[in-house]
């Protein structure tokens, strides 16, 4: 089946449900089709070999799947992360990739804060305390807990989220320090944190750890047992970034219980869900005094709200419209 230049076949390959509504709204000119798992069977294969553009949002999009795409000139991905696109199979087609980097920066940002302060105060380990009290109400406080002009906040990656953490975390009186290879120099100045030049430096002054780089073969598995020996002792760390960052659990898991690390706030894991048979989850789900409060984990929510999923959708087709009838290109990934 054929197309004209004035209607596209948009082809969504996955979670976004019929009809669309929001993507028809960003393309109005769009055919959109709703593609099946092309792997079934022939007829779902015919339809991926027809689209235009495709929309992915945790489709694989490997070498196998981009040789299907006879017709396609673009893939947009709902969302920032790109790990699951092979960039270098589409270049090779003369496909181009684009993500979606800005829809939910100010969620991202405010979930990253929220978590950091409630490490900073304990305010879930006194959520967890006083479900627990017998005596000594108020007295029975937690320690050690700095002021937050006192402590200083180490943040991995100051791009677009990074950058919305630190003029937020300003306002609190932090010492805010951050590390980014790929950030232009003077980008510091024009932000307001102090920059450092090599991972350990950053690692080894930080209070409070805050992830916020890409998941990258260099920053995959990068926080492992060596990285969380070098934080200082009494650290906690937050991860709204990606879950693979950490190369696992039990890295975690030890640097907690030997209590390296004070406390850990993970809107992000290695695998999701979590293995409930993992003894760091056990523990988390039973309560055990050890963990209790110390660990806060949230189902990789810190990008919703409403307004950011509209967003996400809007931009992502709207990326492939400004591509057909502009000649535009937004947010280009290359290999």
């Amino acid at each position: 089946m054929g197309t004209t230049e004035s209607r596209r076949i948009i082809g969504i390959a996955d979670r976004i449900l019929p009809p669309g509504e929001v993507e028809k709204a960003a393309f109005p000119k769009a055919d959109l089709r709703f593609l099946s798992n092309w792997r079934a069977s022939d007829k779902n294969r015919a339809e991926w070999r027809e689209v235009d553009a495709l929309l992915v949002w945790h489709w694989i999009v490997d070498p196998e799947t981009v040789q299907l795409l006879d017709r396609c000139k673009i893939v947009v991905r709902y969302g920032v992360g790109y790990d699951r696109v092979n960039i270098k199979a589409l270049s090779e087609r003369g496909i181009v990739f684009c993500n979606t980097p800005d829809y939910g920066t100010e969620e991202v940002a405010d979930a990253a804060c929220a978590m950091i302060l409630a490490l900073q105060r304990k305010i879930a380990a006194y959520h967890r305390a006083c479900r627990y009290y017998k005596e000594g109400w108020q007295i029975n406080v937690l320690k050690p807990i700095k002021r937050t002009s006192e402590a200083t906040l180490g943040l991995i990656g100051v791009g677009r989220i990074g950058t919305a953490v630190v003029n937020r975390m300003k306002g609190f009186g932090y010492r805010i320090v951050g590390y980014d290879p790929y950030q232009p120099s003077g980008h510091e100045k024009a932000v307001g944190y102090q920059r450092v030049h090599a991972l350990e430096d950053l690692v080894a002054q930080a209070d409070i750890i805050s992830l916020h780089c890409p998941l990258t073969e260099e920053t995959r598995g990068m926080v492992n047992r060596r990285f969380i020996e070098m934080m200082k002792a009494g650290t906690s760390i937050v991860n709204t970034a990606r879950g693979e960052i950490f190369a696992d659990l039990a890295c975690l898991e030890e640097a907690l219980k030997s209590g390296h690390l004070a406390s850990a706030a993970l809107d992000v894991l290695p695998q999701e869900p979590p293995p409930k048979d993992h003894s760091l989850i056990q523990a988390w789900l039973k309560d055990d005094e050890w963990i209790r409060g110390r660990l806060m984990i949230n189902p990789h929510a810190g990008f919703y709200s409403e307004r950011a999923l509209y967003e996400c959708r809007f931009k992502c087709a709207e990326t492939a419209r400004l591509f057909f009838e502009e000649g535009r290109t937004r947010n280009r990934i290359v290999a």
